[in-house]
């Protein structure tokens, strides 16, 4: 089959001479020859054709090198098919499914672990034990064996599969990272009435619309380059940096204190709680110096080593929440975050239609990726590929 192919085996010592911008020609390639995946020997198993895959943020961090090295221990596989927000049809009944990329014990053909028995199989103990899928990585897209949304075919578990119906194509795309949107946006319990959101990216966005359709009266600010753009539900937006510590004081009351040795401010009665969806060293400080005493800070998506000061979390006792993926929810009554955000998807009023801006053929895949990491400087938020050009997109 036609996929792009990802060959980790390339020497990062290597890849360090290599400006960031062309080490994906180093490591990825698109091939005509990679093979189909198999259907592992277990039942539940379909082969899916994907209609359009996105191109998310550990996509472009595997492809320049940039993944945290601790992280290379989930996901190990040497070759790769990246692409892991898939919507994808099953040929033999026409059916389109959003896939849920996340691979636990169920599909590995173990018992639950302790993770998968809490109800947490988005953080399985055994996600580098590959059981009947063949697949040593936590969630689809990261390893060859079950293929990927960059390929041509994947092969996904029953389970896994969330019918769209005649949901359009660039909403039902949406799916995997709107549930870790709405997974991340559930780890806050309400406590009070102001929300910060860093980040106008595609996760940033998908948090906004997740915050909004949970709580219709909260008051949400969206903060970073190019916010001015489709919010998503969003009360405001404004540029990242140090002064929207006084801009939100003037806008909310609070307080401003300025430290005698520190750039940032502090806001006294400070924002309840702030979903940073960037998760850089400046963009964490100015979280912790926006939050009001026990206010909780949610990191979502990915991050690597940083050097941020934390003091603020043991003086004002804050908390730090880290979330990933996507999962079963209590406050959904067991259901998963993807199974409810499929329903969102197929309502209009569910505000996502701006945030997928660009499509590529498989053959285009550089420019995608490039146009992908460029973001707002491209006028790109959500970035898809599309690799059976034969399978017409759904409007």
């Amino acid at each position: 089959m036609r996929a792009v192919l990802a060959d980790l085996s390339v020497p990062r010592y290597l890849l360090s001479a290599v400006p960031a911008t062309r080490r994906a020609a180093r490591m990825l390639s698109l091939r005509d020859d990679v093979p189909e995946p198999a259907l592992p020997d277990a039942p539940g198993w379909l082969l899916l054709r994907p209609e359009l895959a996105g191109i998310c943020g550990s996509d472009v961090a595997v492809a320049r090198a940039r993944s945290s090295v601790v992280l290379s221990a989930f996901y190990a596989a040497r070759r790769q098919i990246l692409g892991h927000e898939i919507v994808a049809v099953d040929d033999a009944t026409g059916d389109r499914f959003a896939l849920d990329p996340v691979i636990s014990c169920v599909h590995r053909g173990f018992d639950p672990c302790r993770s998968c028995r809490d109800g947490h199989p988005y953080v399985c103990e055994r996600f580098d034990q590959p059981g009947v899928t063949g697949c040593q990585s936590p969630t689809q897209g990261f390893d060859a064996a079950l293929g990927g949304g960059w390929g041509e075919y994947v092969v996904a578990h029953r389970s896994q599969l969330h019918p769209v119906g005649a949901t359009p194509s660039r909403r039902a795309v949406l799916a995997e990272p709107a549930s870790i949107a709405l997974h991340a946006a559930l780890r806050w319990r309400r406590t009070g009435d102001r929300a910060v959101v860093i980040g106008p990216g595609t996760i940033g966005l998908l948090t906004v619309a997740a915050l909004r359709r949970l709580h219709p009266g909260l008051d949400i600010t969206v903060i970073g380059p190019g916010a001015q753009r489709e919010s998503t539900g969003a009360d405001r937006a404004l540029d990242s940096g140090p002064h929207v510590v006084e801009q939100l004081a003037e806008l909310h009351g609070g307080r401003v204190i300025r430290p005698r040795l520190t750039r940032t401010p502090i806001l006294e009665q400070g924002v309840d709680v702030v979903f940073d969806c960037v998760g850089y060293p400046q963009t964490i400080d100015v979280a912790l110096h926006l939050l009001r005493p026990t206010g909780m800070m949610v990191l979502v998506g990915g991050a690597g080593r940083q050097r941020v000061d934390w003091s603020l979390v043991w003086n004002r006792q804050l908390t730090v929440q880290g979330t990933v993926n996507s999962g079963p929810e209590e406050s959904l009554g067991g259901r998963t975050t993807m199974a409810q955000i499929v329903e969102w998807l197929a309502d209009p009023a569910y505000p996502v239609d701006g945030v997928v801006t660009h499509t590529f053929g498989l053959p285009e895949w550089r420019t995608g990726l490039d146009t992908a990491a460029a973001g707002p400087r491209a006028g790109a938020v959500k970035v898809a590929l599309r690799p059976n050009p034969d399978l017409p997109l759904v409007a």
